[in-house]
């Protein structure tokens, strides 16, 4: 496998004292990185290293101004890259140096080009499997298990999937629009598994990070570039370098971020935050919101050019009572997922049961269904109540999107419980967002805990 379905931005600089050396190094590996630059000194390589950044060197050992092992030793762990050390002098000891000074590989001149090429492979494939490792246990914490596909087959859901699997192979930005609980992330996940792109998926909730930490989440730091940054970490573009990145409610990202995230899309380099250094990203972006971007945009809580760089294409997702006809499919699809998930019986479902649920509005749309499915296995029954609400439950919704019926109590818990859900259950942010301190939120959501009880 080349360098190039690895990580297709890579870069690699080569540091060896041969003019002839050089050459043959950087023609040889030309055709696998995006970027090759030669230095004849470790003083050249440490000026190109101030401006540029390097995801693998090629250094030989025994340079004219200093050992190779003694100069990145002395860079500290924050500052290496990967490197392979060369030699033609090679004995034990050295070797043990070399790996102690952090050595992804050491190979001995004169060597063949397939042993180089090899060396590269190996280094760059422990790279990419580093960072699969961070996205793949990022995942498990969010505890979320994605879908195999959408479900469904109204004309509404008939219309997402065929313009999903039109515009997922292309790198074009997509935005994706829909109410809280219509499935914006699996839509985003389902554009990337039928993308071809070989890199990750990394979603990230923007309601969910403080704005201060948000450049340092996407873009990484280097240490010591703020307080409490006491190791340097790379950021969420970078895992996601060859994939895909999700960016879920993308309204909630503050102004000055929009700005950086702008020029990261017209570049496609990123600065993480103390660094003077700039690193080239292949990443797809893939947006999403509950809100009317251009709404924002008018009011001044959007930038203009980053919803114009994002609304290539715009994919609206339908409320679910505005395709009732999936209820059935979904219903008996969560049925299945969720029993085997816990480890209970799955429900016996009646025609009935389902025309029931069919006549409800679901102000909740796909997630507020999934989480009735739920409770009923939980439960081993259909709660007679919940039931009873969804059979008398009329169809007439209001503009807000909440029937007409409800009270106001209902529609403030259904709407603080919307606000949470969409800042990753982040009490703080979630009362900032709905203009309450954290203590009326806290007492709120602990008194419906009670009558639930």
């Amino acid at each position: 496998m080349t360098a190039s379905t690895e990580l297709p931005t890579a870069s690699v600089l080569i540091v060896d004292d041969e003019p002839g050396m050089r050459s043959y190094l950087a023609k040889a590996l030309a055709s696998r990185f995006a970027l090759v630059e030669v230095a004849d000194s470790l003083s050249a390589a440490e000026a190109l290293r101030q401006r540029l950044h390097f995801d693998l060197l090629l250094v030989d050992i025994r340079l004219p101004d200093r050992s190779g092992i003694e100069w990145h030793e002395a860079l500290g762990p924050e500052r290496r890259s990967d490197i392979i050390f060369m030699t033609a002098y090679a004995d034990l000891d050295m070797a043990v140096q070399a790996l102690r000074a952090g050595a992804s590989d050491f190979i001995i001149k004169p060597f063949r080009l397939e042993q180089l090429q090899s060396a590269v492979d190996r280094c760059l494939a422990q790279r990419r499997l580093a960072r699969e490792n961070f996205v793949l246990k990022r995942e498990t914490q969010r505890l979320h298990r994605p879908e195999e596909s959408m479900i469904g087959d109204s004309h509404a859901m008939v219309q997402v999937r065929t313009i999903t699997e039109r515009v997922a192979p292309t790198p074009s930005a997509v935005l994706i629009h829909g109410e809280s609980g219509t499935g914006k992330e699996l839509v985003a996940r389902d554009l990337h598994r039928l993308s071809g792109r070989f890199g990750a998926f990394v979603p990230l909730n923007c309601g969910a990070i403080a704005g201060d930490l948000l450049e340092s989440e996407l873009f990484g730091h280097v240490k010591g570039a703020f307080t409490g940054a006491v190791k340097t970490r790379e950021g969420l573009f970078t895992y996601a370098d060859g994939g895909t990145l999700f960016l879920d409610e993308i309204a909630e990202m503050p102004l000055a971020m929009q700005a950086k995230l702008l020029r990261v899309l017209e570049s496609k380099r990123i600065r993480p935050v103390g660094s003077e250094q700039e690193q080239p990203v292949d990443v797809r972006i893939l947006a999403a919101t509950h809100r009317n971007l251009q709404h924002e945009v008018s009011e001044g809580r959007f930038r203009e050019d980053l919803y114009f760089r994002l609304n290539v294409l715009t994919l609206t997702l339908p409320a679910l009572r505005e395709h009732p006809e999936d209820i059935p499919a979904l219903a008996h699809h969560f049925s299945r997922q969720l029993s085997r998930d816990l480890g209970l019986a799955a429900l016996p479902w009646q025609h009935a049961d389902l025309e029931r649920l069919t006549h409800y509005p679901w102000p909740g749309n796909i997630r507020e269904l999934k989480n009735f499915i739920e409770r009923c296995i939980l439960l081993g029954q259909l709660p007679s109540d919940m039931l009873d609400e969804v059979a008398t439950a009329p169809n007439a919704v209001g503009t807000s999107g909440y029937p007409s019926d409800w009270s106001l109590e209902a529609v403030e818990r259904a709407h603080i419980l919307d606000v949470l859900e969409v800042h990753g259950h982040n009490k703080s942010s979630a009362a900032r967002a709905l203009g309450v301190s954290r203590k009326t939120l806290d007492r709120k959501l602990n008194a419906w805990q009670d009558l639930n009880a």
